[in-house]
């Protein structure tokens, strides 16, 4: 006990440390007694969008912005896939640019799919994207790994593909995995591609995320993830992984390799996260409308030649404004601007009534602290309240990008669930509002501890951190006064040396190693 404690407790009269009551004991026994998913106080798909920061008319000329742009200025470096689907409708090429006209850009708005699943391995995990649904997810390219225990960064590699997958399995608040790190130790495009998805696919049961350098590895991938599924077309019968696709070299020119393997994504039946990722006052316009009208009209080139190519494809439109920090020009994704910019990429998209997805979540602090806490806190609590479809980025991310952190994802996992909470928002009814409840206690026992309704509601109303400390301080320096990132660390240890998803049959998977060249590492007994 601590000397402070000491002096408080005798001041008191009290005989020694504060214990916990009997029936602290036993609430806090009911409350961690398993609910089932529809019953958990927070759940993948909860509905947002009650945070508008765009009035109709602002959509409206965001939209009118993005078909003019697209009209008059079109996008640069298209390959002949593209320039064949858009000029049989209708659009045109000249020069280096092909041109969109307004009639085909709202026909593929009409045709685009609405709503659809992404799969997961385990088909509880799969979640409906589209509609009001809101679900928090990784995502990233970031080339470092942030080193707790030296307080210093390291290369990525596919083993941190891996190894996220896996705290990422275990952590309930977030609903969908897309590879957060490069597996640097592949300076081979192909082996970076293939050991990447591999690494992301084994490591977590949820649905999975990831890119590619080259066209070929796409096909390859999918012809891996067959073997893995149970033979050929397995995948495309039940697509359990999303391209997120950077199609674009903004201002308004397509990225020449990454189109090419969207033309072999949408042939296998791959879903694909159209991604538009300029930066306000560097690759798109310093003012944040033009930002968005500029990601919005480029997402609808993407939206409309997939369209062209095959009706109804799945597509996010993954309109993912990012900003500058104007005095050096670098990347600033924890700032206010991000967050309100976010919001609105996310209110244009489903105003349009297609699905949507942003990037909130990209601390720009270096370590897993209160900066880190904040940025991410207000980014993902705006994008969520939009209703954004898909956040990508919500959690272990660092350093604008750049780095990943196994206790972030830990740490990002209670803070979801608290701003998820907020998503879900209040019931309001003839049962919640509790007049007879009040009345039975104000003629009764005079508090509301032990009333049937708080116990029901312990666990279905309310959610509670797993490293978030809500102690008195006594008790918390009892405990050994740790602060958060060292439990997270703690937590994130426990699951990496014990969590190994074995959802790949073990023969199955020594083919897979074998025949794709596969180095990430093994769970135990293979």
């Amino acid at each position: 006990m601590s000397k402070t404690s000491a002096v408080d407790n005798a001041a008191t009269g009290s005989p020694g440390p504060r214990r916990r009551s009997g029936g602290r004991a036993g609430r806090v026994a009911a409350r961690q007694a398993p609910l089932g998913k529809d019953m958990r106080p927070v759940r993948p798909g909860l509905v947002g969008g009650l945070y508008k920061p765009l009035t109709e008319a602002d959509l409206q000329q965001v939209y009118d912005a993005a078909v003019w742009l697209l009209e008059n200025v079109g996008m640069g470096s298209p390959i002949p896939e593209f320039i064949e689907v858009v000029t049989e409708a209708g659009g045109r090429v000249e020069g280096d640019r092909l041109y969109y006209p307004k009639a085909i850009v709202e026909q593929a708005i009409q045709t685009a799919a609405k709503i659809w699943t992404w799969h997961a391995w385990d088909e509880s995990h799969s979640i409906e994207v589209g509609g009001d649904k809101v679900h928090f997810g990784t995502g990233g390219a970031a080339v470092l790994m942030y080193d707790y225990p030296t307080n210093s960064f390291r290369h990525s590699s596919g083993d941190d593909v891996y190894d996220c997958g896996r705290l990422v399995d275990a952590l309930d608040n977030i609903h969908f995995y897309v590879r957060t790190v490069v597996a640097r130790n592949h300076a081979d495009s192909r082996l970076l591609d293939l050991n990447t998805a591999y690494g992301a696919v084994a490591g977590c049961r949820k649905p999975i995320g990831t890119s590619w350098f080259e066209k070929p590895h796409v096909y390859e991938t999918v012809a891996m993830l067959d073997m893995m599924m149970g033979g050929e077309g397995a995948f495309r019968s039940r697509p359990i992984v999303t391209a997120n696709n950077t199609f674009v070299v903004p201002p308004m020119r397509f990225a020449e390799e990454s189109i090419r393997c969207m033309v072999a994504q949408v042939e296998c039946g791959m879903p694909i996260n159209l991604l538009s990722a300029g930066q306000a006052g560097a690759t798109s316009p310093a003012a944040l409308a033009g930002s968005l009208a500029q990601a919005l009209a480029e997402c609808l080139a993407g939206l409309t030649t997939v369209n062209l190519m095959s009706p109804g494809h799945p597509c996010v439109m993954g309109l993912w404004p990012f900003v500058s920090d104007l005095r050096t020009g670098a990347m600033s994704g924890g700032s206010g601007e991000e967050g309100v910019l976010n919001a609105a990429a996310a209110q244009v998209a489903n105003w349009l009534g297609l699905p949507s997805g942003v990037a909130a979540g990209m601390a720009d602090s270096k370590v897993p602290d209160n900066q880190a806490g904040y940025e991410k806190g207000l980014n993902i609590a705006l994008a969520g309240h939009a209703g954004a479809n898909l956040v990508y980025e919500s959690a272990g991310m660092l350093a604008s990008l750049l780095s990943c952190s196994f206790e972030g994802l830990v740490i990002d996992n209670d803070m979801l669930g608290s701003i998820n909470r907020t998503v879900r928002g209040i019931e309001v009814n003839e049962e919640t509002l509790s007049t007879q409840v009040i009345q039975d206690v104000v003629t009764g026992a005079g508090h509301f501890l032990g009333s049937q309704q708080t116990l029901d509601l312990m666990q279905r109303e309310y959610i509670y951190p797993e490293v978030g400390d809500r102690e008195t301080p006594d008790n918390w320096m009892d405990a050994g006064g740790k602060d958060q990132l060292v439990r997270a660390h703690e937590r994130a240890n426990e699951l990496l040396e014990n969590h190994w998803p074995d959802h790949i049959p073990a023969d199955i998977d020594a083919r897979v190693r074998s025949t794709f060249g596969i180095d990430v590492k093994a769970r135990p007994g293979l």
